[in-house]
Formats: structure tokens, C-alpha cells, sequence
């Protein structure tokens, strides 16, 4: 699975030119769990990562490559969130490598790209305490907002990390995740904007490949996405031969 290598390999050049904290992934050392949404009152937040108009943006790429994603572990560019004052821009990103999802079966195959798509939505069950997420699933942007008391007990972006990864690696078919959280000021947010909406094109492609679309690169909509991405072209067209044969 190499759909997403590209952007993988050039993420971390878009965090800023601070060098990142680097922690192992420690189960136990994850950041308490709610288990479910928990409202935090603007009455009682510190501050809010990607408030105040500020850069917010959030994806996930899966992999192959043991290259790309050797180990579970956090990296945090820029400050981390006992050091921030206010109001910060602000990414996470997911990189999570699996084992070798390719397949000459057709079933096997979009069995595959389904837990693909599946993997994505484990954002939607982490409920760090006190961290109170809001993401949108369209635009790709993500704000925190921070309790003062999360604050007082100790929350930071490597114990958000391992509780992250601690669900990540609750699916079997997840190897690594390695988790970046960026909120360096000097970090591209733009860029990394324009990548997630790159992940959500070929995500929506690998949808509309299963379901059988046209082989005419013409009249098809999503030709700019095959055209940049290496591999769905070959995935678009392997698809099609599975079903005509």
C-alpha cells in the first residue's frame, strides 16, 4: 500500500524547522480516557489549539513501509501544551504502517481497502479527559479545546499520543502508528491543508473504485487525484479488469 507514501515522506518538512521531541509509546503512561464526549465550558479552558482562526487540520496515511513507520512513538514540533499561552495553530497526523494489505482477490481486496477507510474513524473514539476534540470530517480541520485542570494534572501531547495509539493498536491489522502533533508557528499549515484534502481525494477515490466506476479517463471527475498519486491509476484499472474478467 503506497498510495499515501508520498505525503508521508514529506510531511515532517512541513512542521517547522524545530526539531521534534521524540517519546516511545508507553500504554501505561496514556493520558485517561473518558470513553465518551465530555463538554469542556470555554469558562473553563485554558486556551483552545486552532482557536481564534488560527490553523487546525488533521489526518490519517496508512503504509506498508516499515521505512516510513518502524515503531510506535510520538513527535511533538513546536511547543508542547504546558507552554503554550493562548491560542495556538495546530495538526495531528496519523501514520499508521499495516501489514501487506495488497491482494490479486478481489474480495480480499476491498476487504482491505474497507478497513482502510475503518481506520480513519478511530478518531471518533478517542475521549482524552479534559481535551475536548471537535473535527470536521469535510474540511479535514481539527480544535482542541484544553481544561485548566487537565493542565494542573500533568495532559501533554505525549500522553495524548500513547492514548491515541492505544486505540490505534486495539485493531490487529495495525503494526505502528507513529502520531505528530505540530504547533510550531513556522510549521506550513497551508500545506499540510492541502495534504489532508490529498488523503480525502484518494480515499473517496478508493470508495468510487469499488463501487465500479467508469474507466474513461475523460469524462472522470476524480482524473487530477490518479494523474498525482502514484499507484491509483494501476488500482483503478486493476479493479476494472477483476470485474470484467
Amino acid at each position: 500500500m503506497e498510495l499515501y507514501n508520498t505525503i508521508i515522506r514529506g510531511v515532517e518538512g512541513l512542521a517547522g524547522s524545530s526539531v521534534p521531541r521524540v517519546y516511545p509509546y508507553d500504554p501505561a503512561d496514556a493520558w485517561e480516557d473518558a470513553g465518551a464526549f465530555e463538554l469542556v465550558m470555554l469558562r473553563d479552558a485554558a486556551y483552545e489549539l486552532g482557536g481564534s482562526g488560527k490553523g487546525a487540520v488533521n489526518f490519517t496515511c496508512v503504509t506498508t513501509s516499515p521505512e516510513l513507520v518502524p515503531r510506535d512513538e510520538i513527535r511533538v514540533f513546536g511547543s508542547d501544551l504546558n507552554e503554550l499561552n493562548g491560542d495556538s495553530s495546530y495538526a495531528r497526523i496519523a501514520l499508521l504502517r499495516v501489514g501487506d494489505i495488497e491482494s490479486d482477490d478481489e474480495d480480499d481486496t476491498e476487504q482491505a481497502f474497507r478497513a482502510i477507510q475503518d481506520m480513519d474513524f478511530v478518531k471518533y473514539r478517542v475521549f482524552p479527559k479534559g481535551y475536548m476534540i471537535r473535527t470536521s470530517s469535510e474540511s479535514s480541520r481539527e480544535q482542541v479545546r484544553i481544561s485548566r485542570e487537565a493542565l494542573q494534572k500533568g495532559v501533554s501531547f505525549r500522553r495524548i499520543g500513547c492514548d491515541f495509539i492505544r486505540q490505534y493498536k486495539k485493531n490487529p491489522s495495525i503494526l505502528a502508528v507513529k502520531m505528530l502533533f505540530i504547533t510550531a508557528p513556522d510549521a506550513d499549515y497551508a500545506a499540510l491543508t492541502k495534504d489532508a484534502k490529498t488523503v480525502r481525494d484518494i480515499t473517496m477515490s478508493l470508495t468510487k473504485i469499488l463501487e465500479g466506476m467508469p474507466t474513461d479517463c475523460g469524462s472522470c471527475n476524480l482524473k487530477a487525484i490518479c494523474d498525482e498519486v502514484e499507484g491509483m491509476r494501476e488500482l483503478h484499472f486493476g479493479k476494472e479488469h477483476h470485474t470484467t474478467e
